[in-house]
């Protein structure tokens, strides 16, 4: 990883998204599930909502950052809160 100049915590960040993959697409095929309608009104699997969380975890490290609100690993707290939120609501 040298040639990119990646440190542990980048690298750790795209183990752990290669690993939710892989956990979901196990998931998917021995569990298959039905799309459910939360309160976004749309159909959505397991799938969708993860994608949903990791888009929406992005825009709240992006305005952590931006609005200089404190320490990034508070970002992370904030983010798993949203995360429990969209897989149990939407």
């Amino acid at each position: 990883m040298q040639w990119m100049a990646w440190t542990w915590q980048t690298a750790t960040f795209f183990a752990v998204i290669a690993v939710l993959l892989v956990t979901f697409t196990i998931l998917a095929i021995r569990y298959p599930e039905t799309p459910r309608v939360g309160i976004l009104r749309i159909e959505t699997t397991r799938g969708d909502r993860l994608f949903i969380t990791l888009l929406g975890s992005a825009f709240i490290n992006l305005a952590w950052l931006g609005l200089d609100l404190g320490p990034q690993p508070w970002a992370l707290l904030v983010c798993l809160v949203y995360a429990a939120a969209v897989f149990r609501w939407v």
